[in-house]
């Protein structure tokens, strides 16, 4: 893995959480809550935090109004990524992105083959940007959020990250938003 450039500042993110499920609540959200905890332990601050049901169109409408907001940088969501049919946090994700990131799945997936093997071809976890937002969906299992997070998430959200990371990307974004606009 590339270096953490201790001599560099460290700038935190805003961290929007979301979790996609029918039957989960606050009490029993343990994949929400590993998010939350590894994020804020790297340094971040969780400005908001969510659970809505397996629905496209409210998780759509989630993802807009957080992307719209100025205190978000990063939306995670946890769930809806599998292939039954009530699984579409895939397809609201591709709804609202401006570009999407192939490498975040595909490096998941590969890192996830090393633990649970070739049922890792179930995964449908996405990224992307919409906004000048980043956007990652992870499985529902605490497992699946505990690989995303430290073996991407924690390095690619660090500002100290050499040679690039995604924090130092982000006013580059928002220019070019800025300049379509």
């Amino acid at each position: 893995m590339p270096p953490i450039d201790e001599s560099q500042p460290f700038h935190p993110c805003n961290l929007a959480i979301l979790t996609v499920s029918d039957t989960r609540t606050e009490d029993d959200d343990d994949s929400g809550k590993t998010l939350v905890e590894r994020a804020s332990a790297a340094g971040h601050q969780v400005v908001a935090k969510r659970i809505l049901p397996d629905d496209k169109d409210q998780i759509v409408a989630q993802l807009k109004e957080w992307i719209a907001h100025p205190a978000v940088d990063v939306i995670i969501s946890t769930g809806g990524t599998g292939i039954t049919a009530r699984d579409v946090t895939p397809e609201a994700f591709a709804e609202v992105y401006d570009k999407e990131l192939p490498g975040f799945g595909e490096l998941f997936r590969w890192l996830s083959y090393e633990k649970i093997g070739t049922t890792t071809i179930e995964s449908r976890a996405t990224g992307g940007v919409a906004g000048g937002t980043y956007l990652f969906a992870l499985p529902g299992s605490t497992g699946a959020c505990r690989d995303g997070w430290d073996g991407i998430l924690k390095a690619e959200l660090d500002s100290r990250l050499r040679p690039c990371n995604l924090v130092k990307l982000r006013p580059r974004l928002l220019n070019s938003k800025a300049n379509r606009g």
